[in-house]
């Protein structure tokens, strides 16, 4: 691996500016999930460009493809950003109001970028042992995600393991976060909609009392589940609107209240629909309303398979040495690599893009940085572990 290494070290040392600028570039041009119109097609050129063989999967994706064999590793970037507003002050701020890249999805474009460039002089080196195809993902911010888009395009045909890297800003630049097997939640949408008759707050035995069998739900389900669930699985629900009525002496005819399922084990995952539409059930019944339960599967925990585990740990001690990994705690945020994990081996890495000394920002928060030695180094990652898969 260490001539590879070295070379993919020097291609994305010369195309550093490049990677710095591009990067700087997405930030200032933020586009929301399935509108990544002007990312698709500037980096998508780039790429082109770069020798790759590009199939455009609609206006907002695309996969590319280089090298030759039957052999074939896959690498993911998710290309979105958020509606959340830029409170950052650099040069390259959001110029589109109220839409940011506050996780830190830019990173991992220009990193995919970078690593494609350097693919390229490793595979015109005759280096490459193999094909690697790379995912330009829209939509990662919605739920069910745009990876199951790509996956019913064929994207994953031929590939054999998939890796992709998360920005993590509470990990200091040159480090990486790593762990066997869950990394992040399930996440599914929950939305409960009831309805009754509607009366006068005088007169509850005449009325389904709408708004009491409201709170009984948003107090009740959680503290249930976490009976019903097996304790293990990590499920966490929460609330995060809740709307009934307008006036304090009229029960109202109608209410609903909607938040997220968050699990990390996969077959309490798949069980957890069925048991909240039971629960709901139960616990509107004595109170004379009805309940109708939305339920969205969202997507499923991101689950580091142990032999791409190992790749990746390997490819992080070759690249940034014996200092470079560290362990990733379990996350309840949802990331939709997990459908790619859900069809074939693979693992994801936390990229560390706080500067060491600095503050420590959030994701999904208007006022992340992120250090830009950040970029070149998940370049270089995403490259090594491409070449080392192929080779194991």
């Amino acid at each position: 691996m260490q001539p590879v290494t070295e070379l993919v070290a020097e291609v994305v040392s010369g195309h550093e500016d490049e990677l710095v600028e591009l990067r700087r570039d997405l930030h200032r041009h933020p586009e929301l999930s399935w509108s990544e119109l002007r990312t698709c097609e500037l980096v998508g050129e780039r790429v082109e460009k770069a020798g790759w063989q590009v199939t455009r999967h609609g206006s907002t994706g695309f996969v590319a493809d280089l090298g030759a064999g039957e052999r074939c590793v896959a690498l993911r970037a998710d290309m979105d950003a958020l509606p959340v507003q830029d409170l950052t002050d650099d040069p390259w701020t959001s110029e589109n109001a109220g839409v940011a890249h506050a996780c830190g999805h830019d990173v991992h474009t220009t990193a995919l970028l970078g690593a494609a460039l350097a693919l390229a002089e490793v595979e015109a080196r005759g280096l490459l042992p193999g094909r690697v195809r790379l995912l330009f993902q829209p939509a990662e911010e919605v739920m069910p995600g745009g990876a199951l888009h790509l996956m019913d395009q064929g994207a994953l045909e031929g590939v054999e393991r998939v890796f992709a890297l998360h920005c993590d800003p509470g990990v200091d630049v040159g480090q990486v976060g790593l762990r066997l097997g869950p990394l992040t939640s399930a996440a599914d949408r929950v939305e409960v909609r009831l309805t009754g008759t509607g009366g006068h707050t005088s007169r509850p035995h005449l009325t389904g009392d709408l708004t009491f069998a409201l709170a009984k739900v948003t107090t009740e389900l959680p503290a249930v589940l976490s009976r019903r669930m097996d304790p293990r699985a990590g499920v966490s629900m929460v609330w995060g609107s809740i709307h009934a009525g307008s006036a304090p002496n009229v029960i109202p005819g109608s209410g609903v209240v909607t938040g997220t399922v968050r699990i990390l084990d996969a077959v309490a995952w798949a069980d957890c629909e069925a048991v909240v539409r039971e629960v709901v059930d139960e616990l509107v019944r004595p109170y004379g309303v009805r309940a109708e339960i939305d339920y969205q599967r969202g997507v499923p925990p991101v689950v580091n398979e142990p032999a791409s585990y190992r790749l990746l740990a390997d490819t992080v001690r070759g690249v940034l040495g014996d200092d470079g990994p560290v362990t990733a705690p379990q996350s309840l945020g949802g990331e939709d690599f997990g459908w790619y994990l859900d069809r074939v081996p693979g693992a994801m890495m936390r990229l560390g893009t706080r500067t060491p000394g600095g503050p420590t920002y959030d994701l999904h928060q208007g006022n992340l940085r992120v250090d830009e030695r950040a970029t070149g180094i998940g370049a270089r990652l995403l490259s090594d572990v491409a070449v080392r898969a192929l080779r194991a």
